[in-house]
């Protein structure tokens, strides 16, 4: 997995990109009509309900735009939020707030959305021993956000990108000429070329994981569109020669009959590509 001081190199990427793509040569809006030593102060008001998330995130880009800004928090990332909450007040120069104030919405609607749904499954999974886990199914540029959000809502985070982690999955497997020979050339890659990457090997059926507890050194199998049975067989089989994650269409309606056939983790592609922005709003007072 990344380090911690990757993943804030990739906040500070987000934030400087985002505002490169709002602001360009300058906020001429605010410019025109407000001056430039005017002062203000703005609510962040939640019109919806769910968990709250992005107010760390809120802070470093209002830090961005004007270290001069003052942040008062009423609300923290992962709290319960329900209609009319104030999550925070910020005071300072009128045009640094509304500089920010779109990238700070943007945001926090769609980490919050996120974490939200991610609470839900993480609900669902309460009493098993199975944890929630994301995908790369993220938006382009801003996976650092919504995987961020996964961990606000109480999941956590599978590998961040194709860097930090070996993942076999059947296209990997199919190019290499199959199963075995897949594990044998992703071993020698990592002796040449001296690098400690967890291997999760994917299986299509109870067969290709018979085949992939034959290597050693598997960190994870991930039991791809299985039914309740066959997952319930795998787990059985597998053991304690490594660890279990289901995945494939998993939703709300199917997640804890997975988590009872006892695999160790779930992933949910779901868990970013398809929720609703939270609403909220930034209100002058």
């Amino acid at each position: 997995m990344i380090t911690e001081d990757q993943f804030q190199k990739e906040i500070q990427l987000i934030i400087a990109n985002a505002i490169r793509e709002d602001v360009g040569d300058g906020d001429h809006s605010s410019l025109a009509c407000i001056p430039k030593e005017a002062e203000g102060k703005a609510k962040l008001l939640v019109k919806d309900e769910g968990i709250i998330a992005g107010v760390d995130f809120a802070k470093q880009v209002f830090e961005y735009i004007d270290p001069n800004l003052k942040i008062e928090l009423l609300v923290l990332d992962g709290s319960s939020v329900k209609y009319g909450d104030i999550v925070f007040y910020v005071s300072g120069s009128s045009q640094s707030i509304l500089k920010a104030e779109r990238l700070v919405l943007n945001a926090m609607q769609r980490m919050s959305a996120i974490a939200t749904k991610t609470k839900s499954y993480v609900q669902l999974l309460d009493g098993t021993t199975t944890k929630i886990l994301d995908t790369r199914k993220t938006t382009p540029g801003i996976r650092a956000l919504e995987k961020w959000a996964v961990k606000i809502g109480g999941g956590e985070n599978h590998r961040f990108a194709l860097y930090d982690m070996i993942m076999l999955k059947d296209n990997h497997i199919d190019f290499a000429g199959g199963i075995t020979q897949a594990i044998q050339k992703t071993k020698q890659y990592l002796l040449d070329t001296n690098k400690v990457l967890k291997i999760i090997v994917e299986a299509r059926n109870l067969k290709e994981v018979e085949e992939i507890l034959q290597s050693e050194g598997i960190y994870r199998i991930l039991l791809d569109n299985f039914s309740f049975e066959d997952t319930r067989k795998a787990v059985k089989f597998i053991g304690n020669r490594c660890l279990t994650e289901s995945s494939g269409g998993i939703n709300e309606n199917t997640i804890r009959d997975y988590a009872k056939c006892g695999v160790n983790y779930i992933s949910s592609g779901a868990l970013t590509h398809s929720v609703h922005n939270m609403d909220l709003s930034l209100k002058a007072v």
